[in-house]
């Protein structure tokens, strides 16, 4: 189902005075809402979007989710639209002028590694590829009931953890790696009784077709 065939799926159900079960973490910041609800879980092989969240979830480290995403805007304008080829060549003079800016996370060491991991995307022949390689090419489809149940790490980000790290990559340890696979749909980790949950095992069914 699309972005917005999800969205207004939901709203025909709030309006109609049914509950609208999402996963527990998922707080009611309207900003966090549409995230659950339209990206988080739903398999991308759009390497443009892979890298994207990669950066973000590297941005996330020691700080909340929510404050990522509400700067999320922002950093597309200050960094290229997350294109990979400018962030790589992006120079020390700019990343000083992006320390004054505060629609971003203020974080020179988080800077930089959008820098050297642009910069290793580049050198990859088939990103997407790679990260799906991970879960074995399809999306994995886990079953819990509640969201204190799904774990920090798992043996996929372990292993992606590892080879990132081989490949140049900064801020992707094994915790961001898991929480990153959520992100893209590689691992799908909604609750059993969230909305989202039947279409997107669905898609994991239909990659087993």
């Amino acid at each position: 189902m699309a972005k917005t065939e999800t969205a207004a799926a939901v709203a025909a159900a709030e309006v109609r005075g049914a509950p609208v079960k999402r996963c527990g973490w998922c707080s009611d910041d309207p900003v966090y809402i549409a995230y659950h609800d339209t990206e988080w879980g739903v398999p991308s092989r759009d390497p443009q979007h892979l890298f994207e969240m990669l950066l973000l979830e590297g941005f996330q480290a020691g700080l909340s989710w929510i404050t990522v995403l509400k700067k999320r805007p922002r950093y597309r304008e200050v960094l290229f639209n997350f294109d990979p080829a400018k962030l790589a060549a992006m120079s020390d003079d700019y990343i000083d002028a992006l320390m004054q800016d505060s629609g971003i996370i203020r974080n020179r060491l988080k800077l930089k590694s959008a820098r050297q991991n642009a910069q290793a995307w580049l050198r990859l022949d088939d990103p997407a590829a790679l990260i799906w390689s991970f879960v074995g090419g399809r999306p994995k489809v886990n079953r819990y009931r509640h969201y204190t149940e799904v774990p920090a790490v798992a043996p996929e980000a372990e292993l992606m953890s590892r080879a990132l790290k081989k490949a140049g990559f900064n801020f992707v340890g094994p915790t961001i790696c898991y929480s990153y696979l959520q992100a893209v749909g590689c691992i799908m980790d909604h609750t059993t009784d969230c909305h989202r949950y039947p279409a997107l095992a669905a898609k994991e069914r239909q990659a087993q077709a």
